[in-house]
């Protein structure tokens, strides 16, 4: 099990699994999933559809609504949009390329631990090309991968690789948090 307030993002870029893993990492313990995909604003999605990668001015109102969620969900504040008591703990899947976005997060959900999810780009790039119906078009993975800064080693998080499959990868990620949280 873990400590209450534990707040999860899986990050990585474009068609690492994010969703899908944080999805089953949520599952396992039993917390509440949240797709940053989701809280982008408009013009956002609208500039990554046409294959436009976003600038960090882009990003940080984004990050900040993501920050937000993480530190309502993991305190057991109220959600804004339901007015209801938030669990306390939340896996959200954000991509946290940067080191300057994942400190963003932690400013405001200082207990933030992140689940790097990394795969060699040619499994990244089939992956993208196969999948159908999401905003970011595939053209996009390079850029993603440029701008990527893998997780330091004075971050609180676990790098796992995506080659396996989804509850492998949540596995992994999954007794890592639980790790940390019994210590």
């Amino acid at each position: 099990m873990t400590r209450p307030g534990t707040a999860i993002v899986v990050m990585g870029v474009s068609a690492s699994g994010k969703s899908v893993v944080g999805i089953e990492i949520a599952r396992r313990l039993h917390l509440p999933f949240v797709d940053a995909d989701d809280l982008h604003p408009a013009e956002n999605v609208a500039k990554m559809s046409q294959g436009i990668p976003l600038t960090d001015a882009d990003r940080m109102p984004w990050l900040d609504l993501v920050g937000d969620r993480l530190a309502l969900r993991s305190t057991g504040g109220e959600v804004p949009d339901s007015g209801a008591a938030a669990a306390s703990g939340v896996v959200v899947a954000c991509s946290a390329l940067k080191r300057s976005y994942r400190d963003r997060l932690r400013a405001r959900a200082p207990h933030t631990v992140f689940v790097h999810l990394t795969g060699d780009p040619e499994l990244l790039s089939a992956r993208a090309l196969a999948r159908t119906g999401h905003f970011m078009p595939p053209a996009l993975l390079a850029s993603q991968l440029a701008t990527l800064e893998p997780l330091e080693t004075d971050e609180p998080g676990v790098v796992v690789d995506v080659a396996e499959d989804v509850a492998t990868v949540a596995e992994r990620a999954v007794e890592w948090v639980q790790r940390e949280s019994s210590d």
